[in-house]
């Protein structure tokens, strides 16, 4: 099983999302971060004073999935999470080494 942690911008939730449960992954958890990479932040006018916002809004989701499904998942989110300008986010991949589900107790492939 592998962790799959995408940042994306904040506008592109909705269509990540949509994009999964399409490719049957379901189950994520989604977390509202600020951060920035690249970018370093945008400049930003306001009543004609300028200033920086280094930390830039994200949206964070977490997917665990088999390891079957990963190359599948990864290119799901990046394709919904594209808009093709600098900001569009990260995916990273780590090993999961046991699930368990609360309710019930199962584990590994099962819980999920």
């Amino acid at each position: 099983m592998k962790l799959i942690t995408a940042v994306i911008r904040p506008s592109r939730l909705d269509a990540v999302k949509t994009a999964l449960v399409d490719a049957s992954i379901v189950g994520m958890t989604v977390s509202e971060v600020r951060g920035f990479g690249r970018q370093k932040g945008q400049v930003e006018r306001y009543r004609g004073s300028e200033f920086t916002i280094d930390f830039l809004p994200k949206a964070k989701i977490d997917v665990v999935v088999e390891d079957g499904q990963v190359e599948t998942a990864i290119a799901v989110i990046e394709t919904a999470a594209r808009s093709g300008d600098i900001g569009d986010g990260k995916i990273f991949v780590v090993p999961v080494e046991q699930v368990v589900r609360v309710r019930t107790g199962e584990r590994g492939s099962s819980a999920l």
